[in-house]
Order: structure tokens, then sequence, then C-alpha cells
């Protein structure tokens, strides 16, 4: 499984426009063949940060992802809705177990 946690610092002046844009993404990419779960949320504690959780089959389906239309038209506007450069982590995960709390 390959498991991408992103933030994204935007910019307030494009928040609204940044996250209609974020929230059509999500609709789109759950949506995909190979997704285990795609996710965005506002930081807490910051709410012009949004953090991403994306979770796929295998590499086949994130690189699938990444050629979609959705993802291609958030990349290509994201430089101007954003107030800092992103951070994006990639995980390789051989297994995944729910803990109980």
């Amino acid at each position: 499984m390959i498991v991408l946690h992103a933030t994204f610092p935007l910019d307030p002046a494009t928040r609204n426009e940044a996250l209609d844009l974020i929230e059509n993404l999500v609709e789109q990419s759950q949506q995909e063949d190979g997704m285990v779960d795609y996710r965005a949320a506002t930081d807490i504690a910051d709410s012009n940060v949004v953090r991403f959780f994306e979770q796929y089959e295998d590499a086949d389906a994130f690189e699938a992802h990444s050629q979609r239309d959705h993802f291609q038209e958030f990349e290509e506007r994201l430089p101007d809705l954003l107030a800092g450069e992103p951070e994006v982590l990639r995980f390789e995960v051989d297994s995944a177990t729910e803990l109980e709390l």
C-alpha cells in the first residue's frame, strides 16, 4: 500500500477557491480504482492549512491518480493558491492494523 500525507499552506486571499477545488478533487479521487481512502481536512490550529491523507492499493494506483484530469487541474492551479511550500510524505506500507481505543 502507498500512503501519502500532504500539507498545503493556502493563501488566505484564495482560500475559498482552493477549498472548492480540493472538494472536487477529493470527490473524484474517492471514485478511482485502487483508491483505499482519500481525504482532506483543514488544520484546527490554522484554517489556512489543508492536510491530505491518501491510501492507494499499490504504486500503479498512485501513478494512475497522478494522471487523472482532476488531479492535473489541481496541480496546475496549485501554485496560485499556496502561501508557501507544500510538504508531501510518501510511505510504502506492508500492512496496517486497526487499533482499538
